[in-house]
């Protein structure tokens, strides 16, 4: 049995190294038309486990006041919010190319 901890904290380990610190993912933001003309936000570039890439979305349409999904690792947001997202990344630690 020792021998599945030592593999269980060496596959902690290696997943929490595989993971880019939050300053070191550089996110893209553009906006697309989609039905109706409704522009849509998308959010990528995360290299999140799903949980926190929820999470931070989450976060974003509540300060927002929006709807949104993750999907295919990024975060879509109802709306044009070019002007606002960005600094909503900055302030949890994104680098954010715009």
């Amino acid at each position: 049995m020792a021998d599945d901890d030592d593999l269980d904290d060496l596959l902690d380990e290696l997943d929490s190294q595989g993971d880019l610190e939050t300053s070191q993912q550089v996110l893209s933001l553009r906006t697309e038309s989609r039905r109706y003309d409704k522009p849509v936000t998308i959010i990528e570039g995360f290299d999140l486990p799903k949980s926190e890439l929820e999470s931070t979305a989450s976060d974003l349409k509540s300060s927002l006041g929006t709807g949104g999904t993750v999907d295919e690792g990024r975060i879509e947001l109802q709306g044009d919010h070019r002007d606002r997202v960005p600094d909503l990344l900055r302030d949890r630690g994104f680098d954010v190319r715009e």
